[in-house]
């Protein structure tokens, strides 16, 4: 069975970055897109970014060429880099993989 584990997440200032991490256990991604998604307090979980078995990328009009998705396939593991990062980015920050959902990471800017 899949599994997802974020980290990463924290409190940072306005025009700060973040880099998130997502490790996957229980199956290579090789042959699987992963997606990463956030929810704010109150609002909807909203998909961010997002990256296919063969590498192609794809962000929510948002980000705006802020952030990038990446992955290590030797390491099994998505990461999120977040830069100048804006007190609306504030939410947690999730994973997913199929129907397969991360426990979450904390995401905090303060402005």
């Amino acid at each position: 069975q899949v599994q997802l584990v974020e980290s990463g997440g924290g409190l940072v200032q306005a025009g700060g970055s973040l880099r998130l991490s997502c490790e996957v256990s229980g199956r290579t991604f090789s042959s699987f897109a992963v997606g990463w998604f956030r929810q704010a307090p109150g609002k909807e979980r909203e998909f961010v970014a997002g990256i296919t078995s063969d590498g192609i990328t794809g962000y929510a009009r948002f980000v705006k060429d802020r952030f990038r998705i990446s992955k290590n396939s030797a390491k099994n593991t998505i990461y999120l880099r977040m830069t100048l990062l804006e007190p609306e980015d504030t939410a947690v920050y999730y994973c997913k993989a199929g129907d397969v959902w991360g426990q979450g990471t904390q995401v905090t800017v303060s402005s």
